[in-house]
């Protein structure tokens, strides 16, 4: 490398500590740990391995930036096909063998003899600025759209809880179900949660963590980064990196109305709320962008092309092609659509069948078959035929009164706005003759605006065709500027300053409500005749030739396109927030609960089933149990899963009837009749363990108190578990010497005869707050939930009375609008007693040290009292339970209805978990039942049922 090209290439690095900069300045509200470590997985997992891969398949595009960052949006790709294959085989950290994987193909496959480019420092510069606002976005505005914490979570997007349980399914389940209505295999899209269940496993990060806040940055990142990419691959110009990367998060279409800030209909670039709420949108376009580059360097014929690396090429566009068709719907169609006009092009001016592309239209045909016979199951989709009535849906967001005229103006200023950004192919110029991409991309662009004005659903899904075809405008507007001579720039940059002068003045002079058709245009004409006024000065002023009044007028059209991302940094965006609760007061942390004290195959049964508590009618589209608990649920919500009839008004044909009336009765009625036989089906037919119950719905039953165990009660939510029938007395248990080990994937293995240890920092809980305190006698400890500070404090009577204590531990509420009472989880207590020389003292579920010998199971003790005896006190000291409890995937033992481990004998006490505070209560601290009652049932509890 000669002087000049390594005084380049050191200015390049020097620009790359941005990236981490800008990651750990963008997550900043959360732990820097949980940041490295899924920055680490990104590195290590995904970016390396995928990098080795796409180089050596596609055999490189000559410069290894471009090549990093495509390459590690193709690791994405491999690890969403091996995931689920790990996961069907009990083997979830099987992303773990890409590295292996990666590193076995860069020995077999031949290293490519392209001429490495330098990428110039002021491109990587460039790109690096769009890096830093990209961060600057997601602190001020992204990172606030989705509140994870505080009494805000509780009334988030109803999106955000069905995608956090859609990823706990897929961390504990393959093939998956509908995890809030449990009994029916998932028919949905689901590549994306293949991606956060893996870095579940790996990183121990939380999934509402991960899903929310760390993965879609990490996707606004690669989709700018992919673009810069892509656009340099397009015109083999380095200039054009920064061009697109800028275009991805400064333009993209033209947002006409101011509503376009945080509005999720009329803004369609990567920076709204309707890309951050939807990960698989956001996923597909990570995928999309290196499939479009291996597709140009497969179309592009070139003479040092050999037919090992044409195959490779192909393997790569299978594999992304693949992983795009079970992550949404609507991107491989844009894509199909352009690779058919493309190969109807070459076979054309051919005059001969163009076999790459007849065979990437076959991949794709076959990838979507695939995906709808076997992922899909054959479900018809709810989208349907029906022209302009998406214009119309937004013609009825922004006033109530109708009109044609008002109609037709608003499709077209839409319309317009999706195209704009096609006027850059006028100034492509294609850097080999016959090249087809620019007719893909521009075909591509114009199906997805066609498939947007023609389908409707009343989800308005049909919207995400545009937003796919988003990126391949970006495409387009970056290769025509990126084809620009380097005096055009001199003349092309104060034109894109003219239009975005342009549509800002038109954007924020129109009224903030309209009524009329001319109300509608405003905005659009406004910009148009400052953008005509602004042409013609500029090509007078500065004399301009002929030539470079096309330059200069397609410069300022491309500059009207720019979204309002830039000013979106001056205010923080509102949360897209319900106005009433759609998770119930201490039900986050009630969820929680039960994924510590269960195994990843419990069931839930609960009462919720609506958005809205307490309405007769509802959106039956509840799903932060199934979201928080990472546990399946019997019947919670069963919105957006079927096909519906005419029952409900036209927006609202989301829900049906639930299609198993028997089941949906049963569930209900063990809320407001519980009977011994009903419990017992719900507990032998179903596998029911859990029960959820939200008292703003109903008060429990008082049979309900007898007939199962309260396990845990904080604000409106109470959580019970369900004890098998005993009909004869359990016998004592049969002691062995000493257990045997076992170790879980992502877990360490217990020492024998040990308590298990467990790491710390694992997915599915939170670490103890600190050690049991004492309490004086008689009284009642309470415990605090894990995480902090409650979500939201429990609701008062009317007439400000304190809420009355609940049969086993209901938190109290203090007057004058003290802090509430922490939550309290029921559970077995034992006096403190002396330990035996020699062997480790064993404490109780409620976290207080046992008193009987090691190896015995205690008597049952009542708040105040003293322990009952002991039947089984004579047996021979020094037993220990036959096996270590088996841990689930956080690392934590799994346990049964009563508590204990799935696998210890009955009526022997928990081994407690590393740091001294056992795992059974939902901060670490003990609890107490109220006088007089017995802490647990007398029944043994039985293991749960082991899921994937």
């Amino acid at each position: 490398m000669t002087r000049p090209g390594r005084a380049m290439g050191l200015a390049s690095l020097a620009s790359l500590p941005v990236l981490p900069l800008a990651w750990f300045i963008a997550l900043q509200d959360h732990k820097p740990w949980s940041s490295g470590a899924y920055l680490g997985y990104l590195l290590l997992v995904i970016a390396v391995p995928g990098t080795l891969f796409w180089r050596r398949l596609t055999g490189g595009t000559g410069w290894f930036a471009v090549d990093a960052v495509l390459g590690t949006s193709f690791g994405l790709a491999v690890e969403a096909l091996i995931y689920p294959i790990g996961r069907y085989f009990d083997i979830p950290l099987a992303a773990l063998l890409m590295p292996s994987l990666a590193f076995g193909v860069y020995r077999a496959v031949p290293r490519s003899k392209l001429p490495v480019k330098l990428t110039p420092w002021w491109a990587m510069a460039g790109v690096m600025v769009a890096v830093g606002v990209v961060a600057a976005w997601f602190v001020r505005v992204g990172s606030q759209l989705i509140p994870i914490d505080g009494p805000a979570a509780l009334r988030s997007d109803s999106d955000a809880a069905r995608n956090l349980s859609l990823a706990g399914e897929l961390a504990h389940h393959f093939p998956p179900q509908i995890p809030y209505a449990s009994g029916r295999p998932l028919t949905s899209h689901f590549g994306v949660y293949d991606h956060l269940a893996s870095a579940h496993w790996i990183t121990s990060v939380e999934l509402d963590v991960l899903t929310q806040r760390m993965a879609p940055f990490a996707f606004l990142l690669l989709t700018v980064l992919g673009a810069a990419a892509v656009g340099v691959v397009l015109t083999s110009r380095s200039v054009a990196g920064p061009i697109g990367a800028g275009l991805t998060v400064a333009a993209g279409d033209l947002a006409a109305w101011p509503r376009a800030v945080d509005a999720r209909l009329f803004n369609d670039s990567p920076f709204s709320m309707g890309w951050l709420t939807n990960p698989s949108q956001s996923f597909s376009t990570v995928l999309m962008l290196p499939l479009i580059a291996v597709t140009a360097l497969l179309l592009r014929r070139k003479p040092t092309q050999t037919r090992a690396q044409v195959i490779g090429m192909l393997v790569a566009a299978a594999v992304l092609i693949a992983a795009i068709s079970v992550t949404k719907a609507s991107a491989l169609p844009v894509y199909a659509a352009g690779l058919a006009a493309a190969w109807i092009y070459l076979t054309v001016r051919a005059r001969r069948v163009n076999l790459r592309a007849l065979v990437l239209g076959v991949g794709v045909a076959a990838c979507y078959g695939f995906t709808f016979l076997v992922v899909l199951r054959g479900k018809p989709s709810g989208i349907e035929f029906h022209p302009a009535r998406t214009f119309r849906h937004m013609m009825d967001v922004m006033t109530a009164q109708h009109s044609t005229a008002a109609l037709v103006v608003i499709a077209v200023v839409v319309v317009l706005g999706w195209l704009l950004p096609a006027v850059g192919a006028v100034l492509i110029r294609r850097p080999v003759p016959r090249d087809p991409l620019m007719l893909l991309l521009l075909v591509g662009l114009v199906s997805s605006v066609v498939a947007t004005g023609l389908l409707y659903d009343s989800g308005q899904t049909q919207v995400f065709f545009v937003r796919t075809g988003f990126i391949f405008g970006v495409l387009l507007a970056t290769w025509g500027l990126g084809s620009l001579e380097r005096k055009q720039y001199y003349v092309a940059a104060p034109a894109l300053l003219i239009g975005a002068a342009a549509i800002y003045w038109g954007r924020y002079r129109s009224e903030d409500s309209c009524t009329s058709a001319n109300c509608f245009g405003q905005p659009l004409v406004v910009a148009l005749v400052i953008a005509v006024i602004g042409v013609g000065v500029l090509c007078l002023l500065f004399r301009l030739k002929r030539q470079l009044w096309a330059v200069v007028a397609v410069a300022v059209v491309l500059g009207m396109t720019v979204s309002p991302t830039l000013g979106s940094l001056k205010e923080f965006a509102s949360p897209a927030l319900t106005a009433y609760e759609s998770i119930a007061p201490g039900g986050i942390e009630a969820a929680r609960f039960i994924r510590r004290n269960s195994g990843p195959g419990d069931l839930i049964a609960t009462n919720v089933h609506c958005r809205e508590a307490g309405v007769d009618r509802c959106l039956t589209g509840s799903y932060w149990i199934a979201g928080y608990s990472e546990r399946r649920v019997l019947v919670e919500g069963w919105a957006y899963t079927q096909r519906v009839d005419d029952s409900y008004a036209a927006d609202e044909k989301v829900q049906g009837g639930f299609w198993n009336p028997e089941r949906l009765r049963l569930n209900d009625e063990a809320f407001t009749a519980p009977t011994r036989e009903i419990l017992e089906t719900l507990r032998t037919q179903y596998g029911v363990q859990w029960l959820l119950v939200d008292e703003r719905l109903a008060t429990p039953p008082v049979a309900l108190e007898r007939l199962a165990e309260l396990r845990f009660h904080y604000g409106t939510v109470r959580v019970y578990q369900l004890y098998p029938r005993r009909t004869t007395p359990a016998p004592c248990p049969t002691q062995t010497p000493f257990p045997t080990g076992t170790q879980t994937p992502g877990a360490f293995p217990s020492t024998p005869g040990f308590p298990p240890s467990q790491p710390s920092g694992n997915p599915s809980s939170q670490p103890p707050t600190g050690p049991p305190s004492s309490q004086p006698p008689g009284t009642f400890p309470t415990s605090q939930p894990t995480g902090g500070l409650p979500t939201s404090p429990p609701s008062k009577p009317a007439g400000g009375a304190a809420p009355a204590a609940s049969s086993s531990a209901a938190p109290s509420q203090p007057a004058n609008g003290a802090a509430p009472a922490a939550p309290a989880s029921t559970a077995p207590s034992q006096p403190a007693g002396s330990q035996t020389p020699g062997f480790p003292l064993s404490p109780t579920t409620g976290g207080l040290p046992s008193s009987q010998t090691p190896g015995f199971p205690a008597g049952t003790q009542t708040p105040g009292g003293t322990p009952s005896p002991n039947p089984c006190a004579s047996q021979p000291t020094g037993g220990f339970p036959s096996q270590p409890p088996t841990q689930t995937p956080s690392g934590f033992p799994s346990q049964t209805p009563g508590g204990y481990p799935s696998s210890q004998p009955t009526g022997f006490p928990s081994s407690q978990p590393t740091g001294g505070v056992p795992s059974g209560t939902p901060g670490g601290f003990p609890s107490q039942p109220p006088t007089g009652s017995p802490s647990s049932s007398s029944t043994p509890p039985t293991p749960p049922t082991s899921g994937r």
